[in-house]
């Protein structure tokens, strides 16, 4: 049996500041799958409840704040019922809360994977964005009982949720490889990330409508047209058109510096975990 003259496969180091090679990250396309049914498998294994947690984390956030914000607080939530006010704020920011948290932390909890074998590193913090979208599923099929219940009329607009559900992900998976690659580095990253993401819910139109007059800062924050062009999808509440195409641009602009940043750390990654 002859051998090949020239080598089958090339291993060589990337060049700095490069871009994702999206044939190499296709190639392990597989891998992603196992490794995102994997976080799934892991987080409900041994629970009692299962997935219902999936539900119950937003249900019981909306309870809780629908008796202080909406009945102590008097905070109005239009023409809608605030529970569902809520619900539909709270659907899209525990899947970007899970998914940045478990994706930030995904590269210290892989540690003899990434030192044993080759793949694209950028594949572990995106199967935890993944796992998180399981749980984003099946919280939505609350969501659908909700509509129901308060005779919420579904209209054109729930054509955008797909284009709102893609800007979602892409803007979890920016900030969790922000945080990945990070935390490789500074430790402290893993206990500074629940803080901040405390503070970014507030900073979002999670439990409030947006006001007027501070619109244009709060829509500096990626999570407000993505928030807002949920419940317009949802539940039929007008859009607003800047807001959500500044959030788009700012996603996308995210998620390039990310990779980009993800892609110059990479390299070091085996060293220093």
């Amino acid at each position: 049996m002859e051998l090949p003259t020239e080598p089958l496969i090339v291993i060589e180091p990337r060049k700095s500041w490069r871009l994702v090679n999206l044939s190499d990250f296709w190639s392990y396309r597989e891998l992603l799958y196992f490794l995102t049914w994997r976080d799934v498998k892991v987080r409900y294994k041994q629970t009692a409840l299962g997935a219902t947690w999936a539900i119950l984390q937003p249900l019981l956030l909306m309870l809780i704040f629908n008796f202080f914000f909406a009945r102590l607080a008097g905070i109005k939530s239009g023409n809608v019922p605030y529970p569902i006010f809520a619900y539909s704020g709270l659907l899209p920011w525990t899947f970007f809360a899970t998914a940045v948290t478990n994706s930030g932390n995904s590269l210290i909890g892989n540690t003899n994977l990434i030192t044993k074998v080759y793949f694209p590193r950028l594949i572990i913090p995106a199967a935890a964005v993944g796992a998180a979208l399981v749980d984003l599923i099946i919280a939505f099929g609350l969501l659908v009982v909700l509509i129901i219940y308060y005779g919420i009329n579904v209209t054109i607009n729930l054509a955008l949720l797909p284009i709102l559900l893609v800007l979602l992900i892409v803007l979890a998976l920016s900030v969790g490889l922000w945080m990945a690659a990070l935390n490789v580095k500074y430790r402290d990253v893993r206990y500074a990330l629940p803080f901040m993401i405390q503070i970014w819910m507030f900073t979002s139109p999670v439990i409030y409508p947006v006001p007027d007059k501070w619109r244009w800062l709060l829509s500096l924050n990626p999570m407000t047209g993505i928030i807002e062009g949920f419940r317009t999808a949802l539940l039929g509440q007008p859009l607003n058109w800047a807001t959500l195409g500044l959030s788009g641009v700012l996603s996308i602009g995210l998620l390039l510096c990310a990779t980009l940043f993800f892609t110059h750390m990479e390299k070091n990654f085996a060293d220093v975990i």
